[in-house]
């Protein structure tokens, strides 16, 4: 193996890592981001805080508990998905780093990595969720950037 594949291996593995972590906490302590995808997607801190915006913008509001618990299981269904493939394409790099699929496979599970955090910043910008979850939002585009930039790296390195 060169240097390449050994330095994709280990920057697919790291947001692999990472996701992975993420997916085993919200199955086993689904509260713990379930209120947030709930809180964002009513709009409640939007409401509590800025009732005048909310009254401008809050028919955008999903209140239906069964559509927000839908959301956060799907999410939570994409990120298990795409942590499966960043660790497929952090395997090929290592144990397959000749094949003409590896590269493919690899920029293929960092895009869903990225795909994944921009979703959250567009769907969130909908509900407005930069008033009052600005922390949330702030992650989500470093997360975005860590995966551009492991994109980056696929890129020129290919």
């Amino acid at each position: 193996m060169d240097l390449y594949h050994f330095i994709s291996a280990a920057l697919l593995a790291l947001p692999a890592a990472w996701l992975t972590i993420g997916v085993w906490e919200n199955i086993r302590h689904p509260v713990m981001n379930e209120t947030y995808t709930a809180e964002v997607l009513s709009m409640a801190r939007l409401k509590h805080d800025y009732p005048q915006l909310f009254n401008q913008i809050g028919k955008r509001a999903i209140q239906n508990r069964g559509i927000q618990r839908l959301a956060f299981y799907a999410i939570v269904s994409a990120e298990l998905g795409i942590s499966l493939a960043l660790w497929a394409g952090a395997g090929a790099h290592i144990f397959a780093p000749d094949m003409a699929l590896t590269d493919t496979l690899g920029k293929l599970a960092i895009l869903g990595f990225c795909s994944l955090w921009g979703s959250f910043l567009v769907v969130g910008n909908y509900f407005a969720y930069w008033m009052c979850h600005d922390i949330a939002q702030n992650t989500h585009f470093q997360m975005l950037f860590w995966g551009l930039g492991i994109l980056i790296f696929l890129s020129i390195g290919s």
